[in-house]
């Protein structure tokens, strides 16, 4: 049986602080794949993170949980910068990887001008 304090808003500020802890964990979880280089894990999970976060902030955040939630969305925040690093860095690889295809390709090319000349 429930506490008689226990009412509607408090199930669903407890809801909602569940959903915003879930989603610190989907955007942790984010980040180690990103780390690995696991991008279609990640662009997965983001779907799923967009879906938690809509219904967290489905309703209005109590006052007495505003700092608890300002807190918890920094830290997502943090997470999201380091995701998008972790971007940036993979792309920079993609196009030093693709340069150095190219430049392989041309002496490949090259190399069997010269075996037909000969």
């Amino acid at each position: 049986m429930k506490d008689e304090t226990w009412t509607a808003e408090t199930e669903t500020q407890v809801s909602q602080s569940g959903k915003l802890a879930e989603v610190l964990l989907v955007t942790e979880k984010m980040l180690l794949l990103a780390r690995d280089g696991l991008w279609d894990e990640v662009t997965a999970l983001e779907s799923n993170r967009q879906a938690l976060l809509a219904e967290c902030f489905s309703s209005p955040i109590e006052g007495k949980n505003t700092e608890l939630f300002s807190e918890a969305l920094a830290a997502m925040l943090n997470m999201n910068e380091e995701l998008i690093a972790s971007l940036e860095d993979a792309k920079k690889q993609v196009a030093i990887r693709r340069t150095d295809q190219k430049h392989a390709i041309r002496s490949v090319g090259y190399y069997l001008d010269v075996e037909d000349n000969h």
